[in-house]
C-alpha cells in the first residue's frame, strides 16, 4: 500500500499547477442523497467540535502532488490530527494526514465505482474506515456496509461500529443514525438545524436544476447555430455569397 505520492520538482514548478475545486457536476444524484450527505457532515462536524480535527463534504481530495488529476471527491470524509475548519480541497501532501474515515452515499448507478474503482482507492492510501450507505436500499439490502483497513486490506465490518470515530451506525428510514460507544446516547442536532438542512438541500437541487436547463438551453442553440451555418454553407456553395442589404 501507498499513502501518497510525493513528487521532487522546484517550489516554483510545483506553484504553477492549477488544483481545481470543482467539476461542476452536482453535489448528489437525488433529493435522499443530498440530504444524507449534508445531514452526516453537519453530525460529524458537530460530534468533533474541540478537536483537531475536520470534516469535509464533496471536496476533492488530492493524493499525488503535482498530478491534479488525480483526485476524488468523498461524499464525506473525516480527517485527524489537522487544523479544523473548511478548505477548498483537500492535498494530503501538505496537511500530512490521511483521512480516517470516508462515507459514500451510493445508489445503484454509482454501484461499480464505489465498490470497486474507489474501495480499491481508498484501501491503497489506507483511509481506515470505508462506509457505504444506501438511502434507497437500491443495491445493499441492509443499506450500510463498513470496512476497515487490515493487515490484507478491507475487511468487512461485522458489527456497524466505526472504531476510529467510537460510533455504532445504525440505518434509520434514509440517514444515518450515530451513537456513542462510551455511553450509547445519539448524537443529535437541533429542530432548526434540521430544518435548515431540509431547505438547503432543497435549494441546492433546484439551482443544481436550473444550472441543467441552462445548460441544456445553451447546447440547443448552439446546435441551431451549427445548422443555420451548415445551411448558409450550402447557400454559397449554389448561389454565391448573400446578398448584402441595403
Amino acid at each position: 500500500m501507498t499513502t501518497y505520492i510525493a513528487a521532487s520538482s522546484s517550489e516554483n514548478e510545483v506553484s504553477q499547477i492549477i488544483y481545481p475545486t470543482s467539476d461542476g457536476e452536482p453535489v448528489a444524484e437525488t433529493y435522499d442523497h443530498l440530504y444524507a450527505i449534508l445531514t452526516t457532515l453537519e453530525v460529524l462536524r458537530l460530534y468533533l467540535q474541540g478537536r483537531r480535527a475536520t470534516v469535509l463534504g464533496n471536496q476533492y481530495l488530492f493524493y499525488a502532488q503535482e498530478l491534479p488529476k488525480l483526485r476524488v471527491a468523498p461524499d464525506v470524509m473525516v480527517i485527524y490530527d489537522v487544523e479544523p475548519g473548511g478548505r477548498d480541497s483537500y492535498k494530503i501532501w501538505e496537511e500530512k494526514q490521511v483521512p480516517k474515515v470516508v462515507f459514500e452515499m451510493t445508489s445503484a448507478g454509482t454501484q461499480k465505482e464505489d465498490q470497486e474503482t474507489k474501495k480499491d482507492l481508498y484501501e491503497n492510501i489506507e483511509i481506515q474506515e470505508y462506509w457505504l450507505f444506501d438511502p434507497k436500499g437500491e443495491w445493499i439490502e441492509e443499506q450500510l456496509v463498513g470496512y476497515k483497513l487490515g493487515k490484507n486490506g478491507y475487511e468487512r465490518i461485522t458489527n456497524s461500529c466505526s472504531e476510529v470515530l467510537q460510533l455504532r451506525l445504525e440505518v434509520e428510514g434514509k440517514l444515518i443514525g450515530f451513537y456513542r460507544l462510551d455511553n450509547g446516547e445519539k448524537l443529535l442536532v437541533s429542530d432548526e438545524l434540521v430544518e435548515a438542512l431540509r431547505t438547503e438541500t432543497l435549494r441546492r437541487m433546484e439551482a443544481e436544476a436550473l444550472a441543467e436547463q441552462e445548460r441544456q438551453r445553451a447546447e440547443q442553440e448552439h446546435q441551431r447555430a451549427k445548422e443555420l451555418e451548415a445551411l448558409l454553407s450550402r447557400y454559397r456553395e449554389q448561389f454565391g455569397e448573400l446578398p448584402e442589404s441595403n
